[in-house]
């Protein structure tokens, strides 16, 4: 929200220091992320002066300049080389003295200097309107009227326009903020609370009258529901011109464009009370019939913009008696709107339904300052001041006559809310000990209404331009706005109960497994969980959850799987050039089921590319899926699971299931070639997936069991089995579990040697085998046992052969 100081004093009862007030603004919620000086014309003149030309004399060296003897106002005049056509003697004219910064009105800032001119010295400048920003004329030096004296500063000559702009930071409930009138109620709030009474300059005065009855309009309002309230009035005879100086610098100050003389004050009661107003081209309104309704679906209508739209069946249209003229709240149409042509207007100012407004506003991706005010909600009982005082402004900046009696179609008057608080409650939820004489001070300065008061209750009205507040929490958080959050003391001792931590060994799981990884090098990363629906096909799209209201066409679901959003980060990463990537992510997927939505939490890896830097001593070596499944296993082992295995799914290709103590827990995935192409990624890449659910369920079912350091030696026994080429080790791993081999503490492959001395599809596998006893030292004899059951399994199961 962007606010004038200028504009904001008006309705202050004295003038603030700039820097003062933003401490107020941000003490009363109303944070100031920015505080910039404004200047219409750049520089703001300083260091301008005016001057009066004493002589005017031929260069000497040069037939087009001229040398000129300038007084301004110092112990003597100044010698200006000038090479302007229209520069004479006696004329008053704005010079630039040697180390005056000017600013052009299309160029870079420029800074005074002695200088020689063809021979010639010249102590400064005498300017022309596009030199010093203040005109966009170069065919000579500005002449000023014979009343200017000599030596004045240029700045208090032409009285530049400047201001402080502030940008306000305001929470979507702050509705009531979002105009000057309404910060400057919020200032007179904490200045009553702190100083002593203040009260906002009201703008609003009794003077509408209506000028004759030649126009009148019917209004007609078929949905009372979008539209609660509807007012308007009649101005015929205006003119359509550029708006008056005052109005282009307030518009201008804080970012607006000014259009014509009436868009514009429409454009300035919107920023000065938060109302949105709507001009119409009477010579649009045909029949003299407004009619406030809902029209077919997919009806044609061209907006101010010149973009035709299909009407949704839920848009509510202002229509004339056979067309619609504007999309209530939302935008206007184009042939509607007032041109230079206009001479007779119907001015509206209604309220409109906010969630209705802002749904017709996102289907059409019309996020309009009058669209961002309804949806928010206004204040419905200031529809018709408003509209009286745009009337007068109007009358004021294009003539005419208001030329009907005022509409006002409020059938239906709303309620205020009424909120009651108990004293008791408020110091709970504040911290403070307020005294009832000052909470009724804010509450009755910020507008609210006294009801009833009891020995520990206040009951209040709440205004209408406050639609946010429904319950006491609010008012506690009114109360201690104004008041200031600093002003609630630290008490000197802090009372805490325990409390059971719930979701203590999920959070704890998360954060060794974080630890972990970050360790091996890895990196956290957090992708959205909105995606494109491109990534998917139709299967998967049928039970995806579809966004309603997508703000973009790339994002219009949300993420069926996790790998999707992964590759987007890895493709990110590859195209500039870090093509080494180990990274980790804890997320959510979403699908729906029967008429419900359902959502699982993920936990993923992904590694691509080389595991390390190639250095002078190392090669670079590839990650690939052994090592991702190394790795798998490896932090299954450190989350506290045992007996994990691997196998292959027959109907997923590339997928890898990951089994520990014989339950399911997730997939290996090497991505496929297809998947890859759609993110444009030309290197492979290898995924972990295990829903975290069944992980933590896993690790909350072992139980931790504490035992002595074995003080006795492991053995490790070796041996090459030649086996086929089929045969894979996860079998090799299931056959020694067969044997049930308590002593048996390690098994790790450690080569695969393949040679045609080995026989036809034959490849040998050397493992290394670790035993170990708790209570004894393991003899020869005990270990040559265990290892005939050991080569007996693998003879029966794999058919291996012993190498020698």
């Amino acid at each position: 929200m962007t606010i004038s100081y200028n504009w904001l004093c008006e309705y202050l009862p004295e003038p603030i220091d700039p820097t003062q007030l933003s401490k107020i603004l941000t003490s009363i919620g109303l944070e100031v992320e920015s505080l910039e000086q404004y200047e219409k014309i750049k520089g703001g003149l300083a260091g301008l002066v005016i001057g009066e030309v004493l002589e005017c004399n031929p260069h000497p060296n040069a037939d087009k300049l001229k040398l000129t003897l300038v007084n301004t106002g110092g112990e003597s005049p100044l010698k200006i080389v000038c090479g302007a056509p229209n520069v004479a003697k006696g004329q008053k004219v704005v010079v630039a003295p040697v180390g005056t910064t000017i600013y052009p009105l299309n160029g870079e800032p420029l800074t005074m200097k002695l200088a020689k001119i063809r021979g010639e010295e010249s102590q400064g400048m005498i300017c022309a309107e596009d030199e010093i920003g203040i005109g966009g004329s170069h065919a000579g030096i500005i002449v000023l009227p014979d009343t200017a004296v000599a030596g004045t500063p240029a700045a208090e000559y032409f009285n530049p326009y400047s201001d402080w702009i502030y940008e306000i930071g305001l929470t979507p409930n702050r509705m009531d903020a979002m105009s000057h009138m309404g910060v400057a109620r919020d200032v007179c709030a904490y200045l009553t609370h702190h100083q002593g009474e203040a009260r906002v300059k009201s703008p609003f005065n009794n003077s509408f009258k209506t000028d004759n009855k030649n126009t009148p309009v019917e209004v007609v309002v078929e949905n009372t529901t979008a539209c609660p309230r509807y007012a308007g009035v009649t101005i015929t005879g205006v003119t359509v011109q550029p708006s008056p100086e005052w109005l282009v610098n307030k518009l201008t100050a804080i970012g607006q464009r000014s259009i014509n003389n009436i868009v514009d004050i429409t454009n300035f009661i919107l920023h000065e009370t938060g109302q949105p107003l709507h001009a119409f081209d009477m010579a649009a309104i045909t029949g003299n019939k407004i009619i406030v309704k809902n029209l077919p679906a997919d009806t044609s209508f061209v907006t101010l913009d010149g973009k035709e739209r299909k009407l949704h069946q839920d848009d509510l249209m202002i229509c004339n008696a056979s067309e619609g003229m504007c999309i209530a709240g939302v935008f206007g149409g184009a042939k509607s709107g007032v041109s230079e042509s206009t001479t007779a207007i119907f001015l509206e100012s209604a309220c409109f339904d906010s969630i209705r407004t802002r749904l017709t506003s996102l289907r059409h991706g019309l996020r309009t300052d009058a669209a961002t005010r309804f949806e928010k909600g206004i204040d419905i009982s200031n529809t018709v001041n408003v509209l009286k005082r745009a009337a007068l402004l109007i009358k004021e900046v294009a003539g005419g006559e208001i030329s009907s009696d005022l509409i006002d179609l409020y059938p239906d008057p709303k309620p205020r809310t009424t909120v009651a608080i108990k004293y008791h409650y408020l110091k709970k939820l504040s911290g403070k000990n307020y005294h009832p004489d000052k909470v009724k001070r804010i509450l009755t300065a910020l507008g609210f209404d006294i009801v009833k008061e009891g020995l520990d209750e206040l009951m209040v009205e709440v205004p209408y331009s406050k639609p946010d507040i429904s319950i006491p929490a609010d008012i506690v958080e009114e109360i201690l706005r104004i008041d200031g959050l600093d002003n609630v003391e630290i008490p000197t001792t802090i009372t805490i109960s325990p409390a059971v931590e719930k979701i203590g060994i999920k959070e704890n799981l998360r954060e060794k497994i974080a630890g972990f990884l970050v360790g091996k090098g890895f990196t956290e990363i957090v992708t959205n969980s909105i995606t494109n629906s491109k990534y998917f096909n139709e299967a998967t799209l049928n039970a995806t959850v579809k966004m309603m209201n997508n703000l973009s066409a790339e994002l219009d679901v949300l993420r069926p799987s996790m790998l999707e959003s992964g590759l987007e980060t890895i493709a990110y990463n590859l195209n500039r050039k870090n093509n080494n990537l180990q990274l980790f992510e804890f997320g959510k997927t979403y699908r729906t089921k029967a008429e419900a939505f359902e959502e699982q939490e993920y936990f993923c890896l992904f590694v691509t590319g080389n595991n390390h830097e190639e250095g002078w001593r190392t090669k670079a070596t590839a990650m690939d899926f052994f090592y991702l499944k190394g790795l798998a296993s490896s932090l299954l082992h450190w989350c506290g699971l045992n007996n994990i295995h691997f196998e292959e799914q027959a109907d997923q290709s590339g997928t890898i299931a990951v089994f520990a103590d014989k339950h399911l827990l997730g997939s290996l995935v090497t991505v496929s070639a297809e998947k890859l192409q759609a993110f444009d990624l030309k290197q492979p890449v290898f995924m972990l997936e295990l829903p975290f659910s069944q992980l933590l369920k896993a690790v909350q079912k072992k139980k931790i069991v504490y035992k002595e350091v074995n003080k006795f030696p492991a053995v490790q026994r070796d041996l090459a089995l030649v086996v086929n080429k089929s045969v894979t080790y996860a079998a090799i791993e299931k056959s020694v579990q067969s044997v049930k081999l308590p002593k048996l503490q390690q098994v790790q492959l450690f080569d695969i040697f393949e040679s045609e001395k080995l026989g036809k599809d034959k490849k040998s596998m050397a493992i290394s085998f670790t035993f170990s006893d708790d209570s004894k030292t393991l003899t020869d004899k005990e270990i040559d046992g265990m290892m005939g059951k050991l080569i007996q399994s693998f003879e029966k199961e794999v058919q291996a052969e012993i190498r020698k």
